[in-house]
């Protein structure tokens, strides 16, 4: 079994658990998905599944979008609601306030990933340190806040919508926000809305899926690539590729590409895998081989 299922993954379990019951479902040891999602949220993830595991890195990059809910007044050790918390302090948030301190977070910004989190300091994930009582310095990084509109507002919780780049924590803009207006935020609901071109509307959920009918919900691993620039190629040319060479700019149509940009390979109707520009050798090399040509 090989291609694309879009989840809604439910509240309440890792992205690993769900990961873990679609091989169970699909008989395939080969899963993968594009893009945690903690126990507490909830929305759409994309998993691949056999050899089509090898896409999850592009599809990884793509924005995300989500709904987020907010408590002011509360911080805690893991910016949302499941963690200890640190601090409860009294709320005098206007509307008007709320939607000056938004303001400050569209566009890049320097974000400080959260201590409980699976980035890595000096190889050990950081919320096994956290969980260790081990403080450590975390880098901030930069990410991009495309769109952050306020949804809701009532007492001490807003909703917010929000579109970022990759590796942007929600947890930690709501963090952010609550540093601001001087009160602290903790996130008490996340929801994704949209990742890598799909939505809410295109997800099965997790509950609905059998063995038997989780076959009609995969749909062709291309279908999350159909941003990029496609490229025809002859029968030669695709037994090349399928055995891991190169194709020369020379003997391609159309070949126009801007250096390192990423290239769905056809062959006929057969998507054979994505290549990588290579402007300086005027070559399109390998990125990944999905289907091959013998």
């Amino acid at each position: 079994m090989q291609g694309l299922l879009l989840l809604n993954k439910p509240k309440g379990i890792t992205s690993f658990s769900a990961v873990s019951k679609t091989k169970w479902l699909a008989g395939e040891k080969r899963v993968g998905h594009t893009g945690t999602l903690d126990p507490l949220a909830t929305g759409v993830l994309p998993v691949f599944i056999g050899r089509a595991t090898a896409l999850c890195s592009i599809v990884l990059d793509a924005d995300k979008g989500y709904v987020a809910t907010v408590k002011l007044g509360t911080t805690t050790d893991t910016c949302d609601i499941t963690g200890k918390v640190l601090s409860e302090n009294a709320v005098s948030v206007t509307k008007e306030q709320l939607q000056e301190a938004l303001n400050k977070f569209r566009g890049t910004i320097s974000q400080v990933p959260p201590m409980y989190s699976a980035l890595k300091k000096d190889g050990v994930r950081l919320y096994t340190l956290a969980r260790q009582g081990v403080e450590v310095e975390i880098e901030p990084r930069q990410v991009e806040i495309k769109t952050l509109n306020l949804l809701g507002f009532s007492g001490d919780t807003f909703k917010i919508e929000v579109l970022c780049s990759k590796g942007t924590y929600i947890r930690s803009l709501c963090r952010d926000i609550g540093e601001e207006l001087g009160c602290g935020a903790t996130m008490t609901e996340l929801l994704r809305t949209s990742t890598g071109g799909f939505n809410l509307e295109q997800t099965v959920s997790l509950d609905d899926l059998t063995k038997e009918n989780v076959i009609s919900f995969i749909l062709s691993e291309e279908t999350a690539l159909l941003h990029l620039k496609e490229v025809a190629v002859t029968e030669k040319q695709a037994i090349r590729f399928s055995n891991g060479g190169q194709l020369s700019y020379e003997r391609l149509k159309n070949a126009s590409f801007s250096d390192g940009e990423l290239v769905r390979v056809k062959f006929g109707d057969i998507f054979l895998g994505v290549g990588i520009a290579d402007n300086e050798k005027s070559q399109l090399a390998i990125k990944c081989v999905i289907n091959k040509i013998l």
